[in-house]
This record gives C-alpha cells, sequence and structure tokens, in this order.
C-alpha cells in the first residue's frame, strides 16, 4: 500500500521551516504559547498559501460575484452549520437556545430556499454560535497550549479536539459524492476568506501580524467560554478584542528597540491574554 505522500512532505516542510523560525526582537515568549517556533513556521506556511490561493480566488470572487449572490451563499453556509450549533447547545443544556435555533433550521432551509434566505432573523430567531471546543470549556477543560494547523489556522489544543468532534455534525461529513462533499468544503474556504478581505489591512498594519492574530484568537475564544451567548453581544465583543489586540501589538515598547522599525510603532512585548 502506498504511503500517504503529501501529508510526509508536509510535516517535513514544517519541521525544516521550524528550526528556521526566528522570534522578533524584542518579544518574550508568552505561557499560553509555548510551541511558538513551530506556531510561527506553521503561520508563514499558511501564509504563504493564502498570498498564493486563497486571497486571490477570494478576491476575484468579490469582483465577479454580485453582492447579492454573496450574501446568498454565506446565508447557504451559515445554514448549514446549523446543526453543529444545536448539538452543542443540548451539550451545554441550552434548552432555549436549542429551540431557537432548530426554528433558524428550519425556516432557513423550506422558507429560505435550502438556506439561501434568511427569513429567521426577520422573524426574530437569533443567530447563535456554539462549538464542542467551546462547550469542553464550559466543562472546565482548560484551553491546552496555543497551535496554529497546517491549512486550518490558529487554534488551541482544546480546539483543536473540539474540531474533530464538530465534523461528525456538519452535514457535509454525510454527503456520499466525494466531489459534492469536497466542492462544498472548498466554496465555504473561499466564502470564508472574502468575509476576511476587510481585515487584511488591519493585520498588515500590525507590527507582528502572528502575535496579533494569537492574541485576538485566544481572547475570542476566553470570551466564548465565559461570555454572553447572544449574536449581538458576540458581535460587539469581538470588534473590542480585535481592537484591543491591534491596540497591543502597536503600542511602543519600553525595552530596547529595533534599529530601523517602522515609522510610528516599536516592538510590543508579547503578552499573554487576560484570562
Amino acid at each position: 500500500m502506498t504511503p500517504p505522500i503529501r501529508p510526509v512532505l508536509l510535516c517535513l516542510a514544517l519541521a525544516l521551516l521550524a528550526g528556521c523560525a526566528t522570534l522578533p526582537s524584542g518579544t518574550q515568549r508568552t505561557p499560553r504559547d509555548p510551541w511558538e517556533r513551530m506556531n510561527r513556521a506553521t503561520y508563514k506556511f499558511n501564509d504563504a498559501i493564502d498570498k498564493a490561493v486563497l486571497h486571490p480566488v477570494a478576491r476575484g470572487y468579490v469582483r465577479v460575484v454580485p453582492q447579492v449572490l454573496r450574501t446568498g451563499v454565506s446565508n447557504f453556509f451559515d445554514n448549514l452549520g446549523t446543526p453543529i450549533t444545536m448539538v452543542n447547545d443540548l451539550l451545554q443544556g441550552q434548552l432555549r437556545s436549542f429551540a431557537n435555533d432548530t426554528g433558524r433550521l428550519l425556516l432557513n432551509t423550506t422558507l429560505g430556499l435550502g438556506g439561501l434566505l434568511d427569513p429567521a432573523t426577520q422573524a426574530g430567531l437569533d443567530k447563535n454560535d456554539r462549538d464542542l471546543g467551546q462547550t469542553l470549556g464550559k466543562w472546565g477543560l482548560h484551553t491546552g497550549p496555543y497551535l496554529v494547523i497546517p491549512l486550518l489556522g490558529p487554534s488551541d489544543v482544546r480546539d483543536a479536539v473540539g474540531r474533530v468532534g464538530d465534523e461528525f455534525a456538519d452535514p457535509r461529513h454525510y454527503v456520499n459524492s466525494v466531489w459534492v462533499r469536497w466542492g462544498l468544503r472548498g466554496l465555504g474556504a473561499v466564502d470564508t476568506r472574502a468575509r476576511l478581505l476587510p481585515l487584511d489591512s488591519t493585520l498588515e498594519g500590525a507590527y507582528d501580524p502572528y502575535g496579533f492574530v494569537r492574541n485576538a484568537y485566544l481572547q475570542h475564544r476566553d470570551f466564548k467560554v465565559s461570555g454572553g451567548q447572544a449574536a449581538p453581544a458576540e458581535t460587539s465583543e469581538e470588534d473590542r478584542l480585535y481592537q484591543e489586540a491591534e491596540q497591543q501589538q502597536d503600542a511602543p515598547a519600553s525595552t530596547a528597540q529595533p534599529a530601523t522599525p517602522p515609522a510610528g510603532t516599536s516592538p510590543p512585548p508579547a503578552q499573554p491574554p487576560p484570562r
């Protein structure tokens, strides 16, 4: 039986990159990121894939496809992910949210033409967002070290385990046709990347993009476990956390500065986000 060549080559490439990865001058190791050298190497790998493939495809998608159709695609994938939320509603004992999300799924799948439209929101049914990583956190399981997953991006050990569990609640997992299943995953990846395009300028303006993404992700996940659940509250809090993470990356450092820092910036010391 022929061994899986691509995963082996991927692991070898990441191992070589990890040996070359260095920390930016003036930064300190973050307790929640003990695998920082490896994570930075994986981040560079993911960033290269994004710049070569996902980013150009997402920009072309936005230029070619009208906004109304892109909104329909986003609605479709949001609706497709509702069963994951519903399973975790039950696991967290959120029965009212489970009834709300069940109503959303039924309404959007029927009157919403398979999820292309979103009549549930107009009917006053809030959109919730729960996953198994959050559920495990609600149950008291610690996050574990921060982890950047090849091709998938930022995570931590707890959320990585949660991703595996959520896969079995994802309707795409049960599509028999390989072409349809991976076609849906590919289109979903393009839709997700297109939604993130407005954040590109913010990320490019950060002194240390890796640190910015890490801090924003960890703070966002901390809030998901310990904060509120309503969609408007989540959106407002996420915006605030992203702003705080950006300010933390751009704040002047009190330590020694590099020889030629970018204009108006200096490397901030990496600090763990508040627990």
